[in-house]
């Protein structure tokens, strides 16, 4: 699979999410899976996408151009692939990506996560989404959700291809299961078709 990891250029004060996010780069790796990402070697951006460099995985960077270019060459990768905006980013790796996870970060993390339950949604992808819940970090998110359903503002049988483990090895073989639905399919098949 082309797996995206969205996460922090920031590094957390508590080390046991470093170190899942070093686990996850590291299982990614060794499933034969591509690793696409932010591009940086900042913050958990640099952990996961170091691990999996560290045990030989494909590693592809998909960087805004308007970063430095100090940043934007700081991280050995196996592709980097130059954007022109932010929004230029999330659509190019919502289209290379078979799968999404999502490590605890800030609110740019939080913006790609519900960038992909909308494409989701709106049928423009039937693509998984997982939540690595490290420390429980994402449950006030999936309370949020809950919230807006018991509200009469979303369908949380729309959250079907959302994932949430604790767990690297586990979140993986869920994403790597998920099937999308014929509905699904035929939702996504309307859609492009009218574009």
């Amino acid at each position: 699979m082309n797996i995206s990891v969205f996460c922090g250029a920031t590094l957390p004060s508590n080390i046991q999410y470093i170190q899942a996010a070093e686990l996850l780069g590291q299982l990614i790796a060794q499933g034969g899976h591509t690793l696409l990402y932010g591009g940086s070697n900042l913050g958990l951006m640099g952990t996961v996408s170091g691990a999996a460099l560290q045990h030989g995985g494909h590693v592809v960077g998909v960087i805004p151009s308007f970063f430095s270019e100090e940043i934007i060459l700081s991280q050995p990768v196996s592709e980097l692939v130059r954007v022109a905006s932010i929004a230029e980013r999330k659509e190019y790796l919502i289209a290379h990506s078979d799968a999404f996870i999502a490590l605890p970060g800030g609110i740019g993390t939080i913006d790609e996560i519900f960038e992909v339950l909308v494409a989701n949604q709106l049928g423009q992808c039937s693509k998984p989404m997982g939540l690595l819940n490290t420390l429980n970090f994402f449950d006030p998110q999936m309370e949020m959700l809950r919230h807006m359903q018991r509200e009469g503002f979303y369908n949380l049988t729309d959250a079907r291809y959302l994932f949430v483990d604790s767990q690297p090895d586990i979140l993986l073989q869920m994403l790597a299961s998920f099937v999308p639905t014929p509905a699904d399919d035929l939702i996504a098949r309307r859609l492009r078709s009218k574009a």
